[in-house]
């Protein structure tokens, strides 16, 4: 019971989760003291992660950055003094005031999912950007190309009702590890599995999921198109398809049938590194257990073929009629049932209106490319916020020879300093999530979610709406919309005449604390067609692919770098290694915590016993794992969870915290995705030796 001093508020996880969990926030005398998650949401059901459960460590950690600060060492050395708020705003507005006064597109924002809140993450910073006349920012570090992929077959970032799953007979995991990124989902197929359901985890890792389930299959990375293609071929050759759904809600079934034809799993058996058998059974198992679900994650996008992976499994529940049934069909994504008004949220028309050069476009997964070739105009400033590229992105040895350049003015607003902070000329202190106003749209389930700001900024920490509003004031931008408030901006982030938006009141959202979107129980979207395509069809064949160039059916795109598509770089570098998300830590959030960093006891490798062996590596031995990207080092875990040929390590490590000042983005490739723009983590042969 809330009192005077004691009060309880209404707050939602920022993370970049698919859950998204409502919590409940006790504050007694101005002091956040509790943390849960709210019993009312039934996604949430009252728990949050071992992360969020002590959140209040971050929030209060010593480390947190609580005041402005300039650089006073060199790059990289992460030495600064204190300035006030008004210093180190005039001289980011004059910096960038006089970049722009040659071309504001020397200017780059650099930001992605520190927080998912609408409020904070895509709205007051847009403005700002647009007003200015910056370089646009392609935000495709994580979800992008799986998202391009799932768009051309689907329409929309739209898929079954989370849920609902419960009540599926058959489920594939595929390409996730929601035992650790989507603990409250993981609870529904629990609750599946009770009921009699199969689980089947598709995944090259041995994971945690995996261990849960009652079978495993680990296809090489970024193969899993080829095993979907033959699944297809299988479906269609056994007759274990729904003509009736094929034929009234799809298109171009006979062209994707021709296309699959030779895609057996005597074919997809030599590249994915299961065995033909295997994978006929998968396939007949799929087309034969109703109603059965797929729940994809985005680790499958992660590869040379990440987009048209997504496609080709997209178009599995349309084969087989899946989507009849609520239970049945597949989820990638919920983000696209949110009736987002981005157009208010960003407005764009601030670029027009005030800028006659065409914008320009750089992709966030090429950063330390962009950073160094000489473009026109070259990058001049960088503002980070929401991110941690000198951690996060690929490449890391060119992303950080990029930040190291002096004549690069690098403004960093953040809650630690971090590996990027290091390279700030101007360090800003950023509040958490309890500390600012914002409103959640989800990816993992259907609920709209408020956060009210809970206890005051600490120190002098200020919210990013706020130092964007502050920055707009000082370069004399007059617009009324970058004066608006947090309120006002978190009442206009859902289309209020959609009809998915009933409900979703400002007023309501407060009170409440969630408001789950206005579509119906059970949720079928596709039971009768009615996909978000140009042809309200599931989509085989893609029209808008053909007229961009690309392949308009499922195909088969090879990983840049394997055994099969690259011996001879394989020759040299005969392991695959992935490094998907450590239990601990979420990108490089957390990871700077003692207690995170003590649990996961610091970086590792896992390593299957034939090639420890063939190495001389024992378990415990610091390794040096490389390739001609760079290297880095990390502890031997010999266990056969991986495969022979696959080595993983569970990431991301902040540099300077990993003891050798490196992570595994040493060694990962800037090489792009066949479409989406993302980039190819997953996609990486390296070699391993004792250190």
């Amino acid at each position: 019971m809330s009192t005077a001093a004691s009060k309880v508020v209404r707050a939602a996880c920022p993370h970049d989760c698919p859950d998204t969990c409502a919590m409940e926030v006790t504050v007694e005398d101005g002091r956040a003291v509790k943390i849960r998650g709210a019993d009312d949401l039934p996604f949430t059901n009252g728990a949050l992660c071992t992360k969020v459960a002590h959140y209040l460590e971050r929030v209060y950690s010593d480390q947190r950055l609580l005041h402005p600060m300039k650089r006073v060492g060199r790059k990289g050395e992460g030495r600064f003094e204190r300035i006030s708020w008004d210093e180190a705003l005039d001289t980011i507005a004059a910096k960038f005031a006089a970049i722009a006064a040659d071309d504001p597109r020397a200017i780059l924002p650099y930001s992605y999912a520190g927080t998912m809140g609408l409020v904070q993450g895509e709205s007051m910073d847009r403005r700002f950007f647009h007003r200015l006349g910056a370089s646009l920012l392609d935000r495709t570090i994580c979800a992008s190309a799986g998202a391009a992929g799932w768009k051309a077959t689907m329409g929309a970032s739209v898929g079954m009702d989370p849920e609902a799953i419960v009540d599926a007979r058959l489920i594939l995991i595929w390409g996730g590890n929601p035992v650790v990124s989507n603990l409250h989902g993981w609870r529904y197929i629990l609750e599946a599995k009770r009921r009699g359901a199969k689980l089947v985890c598709i995944d090259p890792w041995r994971s945690q999921t995996a261990e849960k389930c009652d079978l495993h299959l680990a296809p090489w990375p970024g193969t899993d198109g080829a095993l979907a293609l033959a699944m297809m071929q299988v479906l269609i050759a056994d007759g274990l398809i729904d003509r009736d759904y094929i034929d009234a809600h799809t298109l171009g079934f006979d062209a994707l049938a021709e296309r699959v034809k030779t895609c057996t799993p005597e074919w997809a058996a030599p590249l994915t590194g299961l065995a033909a058998d295997t994978i006929r059974s998968l396939a007949r198992e799929y087309g034969s257990v109703k109603p059965a679900a797929i729940r994809l994650n985005y680790g499958l996008n992660r590869c040379a073929g990440g987009a048209t992976v997504m496609r080709n499994i997209a178009c599995l529940p349309a084969l087989t009629g899946a989507w009849r049934h609520p239970a049945g069909g597949a989820l990638l994504s919920t983000s696209g049932n949110f009736p987002l008004d981005q157009q208010s949220l960003e407005r764009p028309e601030l670029y027009t209106a005030n800028h006659t050069r065409p914008p320009r476009t750089i992709n966030m997964s090429t950063i330390g490319e962009a950073l160094l070739r000489a473009d026109e105009p070259p990058i001049r400033a960088l503002y980070v916020y929401n991110s941690n590229p000198v951690a996060v992105a690929p490449d890391g040895t060119r992303v950080r020879e990029g930040f190291m350049r002096e004549d690069l003015f690098c403004v960093v607003h953040e809650l630690f300093q971090t590996d990027t902070a290091d390279y700030a000329d101007i360090l800003l202190p950023a509040t958490s999530q309890l500390e600012h106003r914002d409103v959640h749209k989800a990816y993992g389930h259907l609920y709209a979610l408020t956060n009210e700001p809970a206890i005051a900024p600490l120190g002098e920490a200020r919210p990013n709406s706020e130092v964007f509003r502050l920055l707009a004031a000082r370069m004399g931008f007059t617009d009324a919309v970058l004066r608006e408030s947090d309120d006002e901006i978190a009442a206009q982030a859902f289309k209020r005449r959609d009809n998915r938006a009933l409900g979703l009141d400002p007023e309501t959202l407060r009170t409440r604390g969630w408001v789950r979107l206005n579509l119906p129980r059970p949720f079928a979207p596709f039971a009768k067609g009615n996909f978000p395509t140009p042809s309200g069809k599931c989509e085989f064949f893609s029209e808008s692919l053909a007229q961009r160039g690309l392949d308009p059916l499922p195909g088969w795109v090879p990983p840049h770098e394997s055994p099969v598509s690259n011996p001879q770089l394989a020759a040299r570098y005969p392991l695959a290694m992935i490094s998907p998300p450590a239990r601990n830590f979420l990108n490089t959030s957390f990871a700077n915590l003692p207690r995170f960093r003590e649990q996961e006891g610091g970086p590792k490798l896992e390593i299957h016993p034939d090639d420890a062996a063939r190495r001389g590596i024992a378990a415990g031995e610091r390794l040096r794992i490389f390739n001609d990207r760079g290297a880095f080092h990390a502890q031997a875990v010999v266990t056969e969870r991986v495969r022979r040929g696959l080595v993983v390590c569970p990431s991301v490590w902040w540099r300077k915290l990993s003891g050798d000042g490196e992570n595994a983005n040493a060694v990962t490739s800037p090489a792009l995705t066949d479409f989406g723009g993302g980039p190819t983590f997953y996609d990486c042969l390296v070699e391993v030796a004792k250190a």
